[in-house]
């Protein structure tokens, strides 16, 4: 059985139609409550990445432009699969190389972290963005991804957060990839005018709601427009299949390919794999909703310790 989280109605309706690239420029200053030109947000600009990875460092360059303020609180190095890692160490090495930059040498929860608590204290940041990542961040990928991880962390704190995420479900091509990422910023920059506007003077999302926005690579060049946007769920598949090959001296050797099964109808893989951009609500918890809570219960009726 596909199970599905509920999420509240309101994500869904800032979600929907009003996302779509086709929805005119006239029409998307009216869409919100507010009045006048919406106020540059403060933003902690994340990934799993790096600190220094192209991703990362375009977004700060398109949202900057696009006139927020924006601060790099990123790994030092690649964190890419830490998903909601969080370090217990009782030290950790940070750098701060740059003006509005902060390398952090753990994980992208580590990174979020810090920010918050030192680099934004006393003046939580408006927004998290996390990516763009090099790479789909879809089905079981979005579980175990760092990029994910650190809007989670982000959600975890109160903040509303978004993660973005650059590629198709096949193995990333460098050069169409990296390309693909100018118009993956370009619509970060157009989702985030659409999430002010909507909320006015209030909260970017609903309270623990944040966006896991994944946009294809379109073209033979990766710089071409998405059909559309689908607001869609987590395709429960795992996507990637392991095999261990056992090398004879105690250690074995991992391979690791695409297992792409038939999308679940109205889930990111489906979305992105038709070259659309998969935007799913996410939460900052495990909790799958109420119906399998009542299954649960059912199942577990009567047990003692």
């Amino acid at each position: 059985m596909q199970r599905k989280r509920v999420l509240p109605l309101a994500t869904l309706l800032l979600c929907a139609p009003a996302l779509a690239g086709t929805v005119p420029a006239a029409a998307a200053s009216q869409a919100g409550p507010a009045s006048g030109p919406a106020r540059p947000l403060r933003i902690l600009l994340t990934n799993d990445d790096g600190y220094n990875a192209p991703g990362i460092r375009l977004a700060f360059a398109r949202l900057t432009a696009a006139g927020h303020d924006v601060t790099i609180v990123a790994p030092l190095t690649n964190q890419s699969g830490a998903g909601t890692k969080g370090s217990n160490a009782p030290a950790i090495t940070v750098r701060h190389p740059e003006p509005k930059v902060w390398a952090v040498d753990g994980s992208p929860g580590d990174s979020v972290a810090f920010g918050l608590s030192e680099v934004f204290e006393g003046k939580a940041p408006d927004l998290v963005v996390s990516g763009t990542n090099y790479g789909p961040n879809v089905a079981a990928l979005a579980t175990h991804s760092g990029t994910v991880g650190g809007a989670v962390a982000g959600l975890e704190a109160g903040i509303p957060a978004i993660a973005l995420s650059t590629g198709g479900v096949a193995a990333p091509d460098p050069v169409t990839t990296i390309n693909a990422m100018g118009p993956t910023l370009d619509f970060a920059v157009r989702l985030i005018d659409r999430l002010r506007a909507r909320a006015g003077s209030g909260r970017l999302l609903p309270e623990g709601v944040g966006l896991n926005v994944n946009h294809p690579v379109i073209g033979a060049d990766g710089k071409g427009t998405p059909a559309a946007v689908a607001t869609t769920f987590q395709d429960p598949q795992p996507v990637l299949k392991s095999d261990f090959t056992d090398a004879g001296d105690g250690t074995w050797k991992v391979g690791v390919k695409v297992d792409l099964r038939t999308p679940a109808r109205g889930g990111d893989v489906e979305a992105v794999s038709a070259g659309k951009i998969a935007i799913s609500p996410i939460n900052a918890d495990w909790n799958t909703g109420p119906l399998d809570l009542a299954v649960a219960r059912a199942l577990l009726a009567g047990l003692r310790p």
